[in-house]
């Protein structure tokens, strides 16, 4: 079975990646879900969401918000347990990336964990932070791609 990309257009389609994110970013990884969930997690102009859907569940989520210089900030990037190591995360980034695309964007920017470092560099992010950095108590790296 083909994972499915759902751009997300309803309330109840939110609250499944909100419900991924808490899975893996609150539950997992202990962040405070009230660093976690922010004032981009709304339907609207100011931020894109995507599920993928996989074997009949939602398996992942992220979402654009717009950042300087015209490009995406790709930001809440989640796979379900289950789902890591299938392809599932490409998939996401892929979808993100057209999105991004689609609405007019340059490049795409991410911080990504330091521990997914070496799996954005393969999808060609480069990354351009000197510095590793915390957010959210975890260390990461800022990394960017022309789209």
């Amino acid at each position: 079975m083909a994972a499915i990309i759902i751009p997300v257009h309803t309330e109840e389609q939110l609250n499944h990646g909100l419900d991924i994110r808490k899975e893996v970013f609150v539950q997992e990884q202990q962040v405070p879900e009230d660093l976690e969930i922010d004032e981009y997690d709304v339907i609207g102009p100011e931020s894109h969401h995507v599920l993928i859907e996989e074997e009949g569940r939602y398996a992942a989520t992220g979402r654009i918000t717009y950042y300087k210089d015209n490009a995406a900030k790709l930001q809440r990037i989640a796979v379900r347990k289950d789902f890591r190591s299938k392809g599932i995360g490409r998939v996401l980034m892929l979808a993100l990336e057209q999105m991004a695309r689609d609405l007019g964007f340059d490049k795409a920017v991410l911080d990504a964990q330091c521990q997914a470092e070496p799996f954005y560099a393969k999808l060609g992010y480069h990354t351009v932070s000197t510095e590793t950095f915390y957010d959210a108590g975890i260390l990461h790296v800022r990394m960017e791609k022309k789209l």
